[in-house]
């Protein structure tokens, strides 16, 4: 007896060290989590939020309105909703047969799609969809996630993994656990030509690339980082960029945070919108120096892997750096705050998988 069981636990013993995973983990430098305190003091004003059905849909993952007057909403069925801002008249307004993450409009009305399955896609007013790219340089575009589109045009695209597409590994939640697990920090942010129908890499080096916003002026484009709890200022005119190298092209405009950044969103009087889909977690934190933890970790039934609790949170900055309003519901209600649509009269509160678009006036949490 005393036999089976030493050759059962050498079995364990093997399995854990030696069985194979997908990831090849990097060691990296987690900073102590800062808590919620400072300008991130918890709150409760992201509670109580009030909610529109999305008809049996679920993950309103970016919102955006048009110029119609009309929401916007990308969900995981694959389809983009479009409704009423008062959530009437909630009709399908284009499927994609993937998962779109983050659109913006072209000055055509074109609604330009990042979709993690699929690619950059263009989807005309009347929800024909063309696609724009899906590789670049004979690359593929892995994992596309966020969109902005300038004035003259161009299309800046955050690809979060180039090691993990969400089309190979079951789904972007899966995609990005293993890319922010491994840390190999492979995130792009790309720039598409339409005219030409060329594409190029502005910068890369990112863990896990997410949201991202023009500045002003459209010489600077703001990007999370959400596998290591940044965001980044990186100059439009950058060329195929390594951030991690010194440049005065690419700067830290937030370091250390106290969750998960994901995306970004313009919002009125030049604010800009930031949602967290997770708080932090020490024992996320702690594995970051030990890869081969990581890779013992991943073994575990996922019942036992360790995940940030539920926390919602969303906060709006300034180009320079100041934090205007930080926003907090520590109850998790609605889950995975990833940002803020701003209209003239409501926030509403993106998410990766609440099953209802979630609203606040905005005269109760941010005043007049």
């Amino acid at each position: 007896m005393k036999k089976i069981l030493a050759i059962l636990l050498i079995i364990l013993v093997a399995y854990f060290l030696f069985w194979p995973v997908p990831i090849e983990p990097v060691s990296w430098n987690a900073p102590g989590a800062p808590g919620y305190t400072g300008p991130h003091t918890s709150n409760d004003r992201l509670a109580e939020l009030q909610l529109i059905s999305l008809n049996d849909e679920e993950g309103p993952e970016h919102v955006a309105m048009g110029e119609d007057g009309k929401l916007y909403i990308a969900v995981a069925s694959g389809n983009i909703l479009r409704l009423n801002p008062d959530g009437t008249t909630l009709e399908i307004f284009a499927h994609t047969g993937g998962r779109v993450l983050g659109f913006d409009f072209d000055s055509d009305g074109n609604l330009i799609a990042a979709d993690a399955m699929q690619g950059i896609l263009s989807i005309s007013p009347n929800g024909n969809v063309t696609m724009l790219a899906d590789h670049i340089h004979n690359d593929p575009i892995r994992y596309p996630n966020s969109v902005v589109v300038a004035s003259n045009g161009m299309i800046y695209i955050t690809d979060s993994s180039g090691r993990f597409a969400p089309s190979d590994w079951g789904g972007t939640f899966e995609a990005s656990m293993l890319d922010i697990v491994e840390q190999s920090a492979t995130g792009r942010v790309l720039e598409y030509n339409p005219k030409l129908n060329q594409a190029r890499i502005v910068a890369r080096g990112l863990s896990f690339a997410n949201g991202i916003v023009l500045s002003s002026d459209e010489q600077t484009l703001f990007v999370n980082e959400t596998g290591r709890y940044r965001v980044w200022k990186i100059a439009v005119g950058a060329d195929n960029l390594d951030i991690s190298q010194q440049s005065p092209l690419a700067s830290i405009l937030f370091d250390n945070l106290p969750g998960y950044p994901d995306n970004l969103m313009r919002g009125d009087k030049n604010r800009i919108w930031l949602g967290f889909a997770k708080p932090r977690n020490t024992i996320i934190d702690f594995m970051a120096d030990k890869p081969l933890l990581r890779k013992i970790v991943l073994r575990f039934p996922r019942i036992f892997w360790p995940m940030p609790e539920t926390y919602g949170h969303v906060m709006a900055f300034t180009e320079d750096g100041k934090i205007l309003h930080d926003l907090q519901d520590p109850t998790g209600a609605y889950p995975e705050t990833t940002s803020v649509t701003e209209t003239e009269n409501r926030l509403y509160i993106q998410s990766l998988h609440a099953s209802s678009l979630g609203w606040l006036a905005k005269e109760t949490v941010l005043g007049n």
